[in-house]
């Protein structure tokens, strides 16, 4: 099967210079949502037609990894004279022999499982079109039926009244053989209200060639919902997230609010997963048995493990928490991270680059950047790494047991031995032993006969 995708449109009520097709949703780009979902079907030719935005989309396309999928090919709509003209546009690269299949690059929810069913429907012989019946049509393609057999389509400025109140729409989304469809293609006009060459015309002409034309729904009507300005992007984002809700909910994960989640990329949830509400997830998150994760809440490219609370407002990205962790509130977990079992990091704690063994603790207030901490070692509050000198980074280590006093710096490199004890206020700029007392700081004096300024007056 070939499958050509139109992207060729300005998009004027964006109100961006970005093409439309590229906004995000859920974090994709509109294009990306359709092009995964072309590729479920597994095509033998895919075609993106692209226009406005110059060469956007393009770079867009090459930045894909395309291994395991048929490549991307691309063409050029200049200028934009209508859907008939832009499919025109990827003949030269479709294979005859096998259907085409018609997509839109600002429709980005069509379900794999309603497009099998239209091409199925059309097999290699007919003219197939997702078609909706909708309460309020207005501004769409209606469905011209004849005894229940479609005859053809007519757009809403061509439309009498009669056939503006037909509540049958067209998507837009077709299947039709490849060989009739560069012939009928090749037939179009552009004498309509518009001055284009509509796609939808090919209808009438199967019909003259005695092809049949056969139709098939999508399972809801929000599957062919199009993005045309940033308020009808946002309800499909709504219309999307809810979606994914369900799914969670399905699965037995509990939502607080199934309303105020965003997933922008790939959640995998285990058993009796809770999630509070405002939480996003962007990339791959994987959640543990018995995970809790509190409000408000980010969590990129993230393996949390079985039994660990994240307490609210923490942002953690590409690391990984052991089972039975307590985290935050209000605690960032930098790239590099990896916590063993039973780590506590807790409010405006930043973790980056290190590795904490189990059992170990950083309650409040400390940076631990570029270090490798043994098991259970406490990090007292105000603590720090001073892993940078301006132009390049050193690593701490501190070894099993080990207690770090509060408001402490462990100008790196440097180790603290198993076992020993920083006294608070340290600045440590050298190895400290194992199992002893460490302590950097001045001697305490009281000064007598000491009386505190006062202002003088003017």
């Amino acid at each position: 099967m070939n499958v050509v995708i139109l992207a060729a449109g300005m998009g004027k009520r964006m109100q961006s210079a970005l093409p439309k097709v590229l906004h995000p949703l859920a974090g994709k780009p509109l294009l990306q949502h359709v092009i995964d979902t072309a590729r479920a079907l597994a095509p033998s030719k895919l075609c993106v037609i692209y226009g406005h935005g110059g060469a956007a989309v393009p770079e867009m396309l090459k930045r894909q990894d395309s291994t395991g999928h048929a490549a991307i090919d691309t063409a050029l709509q200049e200028p934009q004279l209508g859907t008939g003209h832009a499919v025109s546009q990827a003949v030269p690269q479709l294979d005859e022999d096998v259907p085409t299949l018609i997509l839109y690059g600002d429709v980005p929810l069509t379900a794999v499982a309603s497009l099998k069913r239209l091409v199925d429907a059309a097999g290699t012989d007919k003219l197939g079109i997702l078609t909706v019946v909708q309460a309020n049509p207005f501004g769409l393609g209606r469905i011209v039926r004849e005894g229940g057999t479609i005859t053809r389509i007519v757009e809403e400025k061509d439309a009498s009244e009669a056939e503006r109140a037909i509540c049958e729409i067209n998507s837009g989304i077709m299947v039709a053989p490849t060989r009739h469809l560069k012939k009928w293609l090749g037939s179009l006009s552009n004498n309509n209200a518009q001055g284009e060459y509509y796609l939808t015309d090919i209808v009438a002409r199967a019909v003259e060639d005695g092809v049949p034309v056969v139709s098939a729904n999508p399972s809801a009507e929000w599957e062919v919902a199009g993005v045309n300005s940033k308020v009808q992007l946002a309800e499909l984002e709504r219309r999307h997230q809810l979606n994914i809700a369900n799914a969670l909910l399905e699965k037995g994960v509990t939502l607080l609010d199934p309303a105020r989640i965003d997933v922008r990329g790939e959640l995998i949830c285990g058993r009796d997963v809770t999630i509070d509400v405002g939480c996003v997830f962007e990339g791959r998150v994987e959640l543990g048995d018995g995970v809790s994760v509190g409000a408000h809440n980010v969590l990129v490219n993230a393996r949390i493990a079985a039994g660990t609370n994240i307490k609210p407002f923490c942002h953690i990205e590409d690391a990984v928490v052991g089972a039975k962790s307590v985290i935050g509130p209000y605690a960032r977990l930098r790239p590099g991270t990896e916590l063993a079992e039973d780590v506590h990091i807790g409010n405006f704690v930043e973790i980056k680059n290190s590795q904490i063994a189990a059992h170990s603790k950083a309650n409040h207030l400390a940076y631990v950047g570029d270090a490798t901490v043994g098991s259970r070692v406490n990090i007292g509050a105000g603590t720090i790494t001073c892993n940078y000198d301006g132009a390049n980074k050193f690593r701490t280590v501190i070894e099993d047991d080990a207690f770090i006093g509060s408001d402490s710096q462990l100008i790196a490199p440097v180790t603290v031995g198993k076992g020993a004890t920083l006294g608070a206020g340290t600045t440590l700029s050298k190895d400290a032993p194992a199992g002893k007392l460490t302590i950097s700081r001045t001697r305490q004096v009281t000064i007598d006969n000491w009386t505190r300024p006062v202002k003088v007056k003017k």
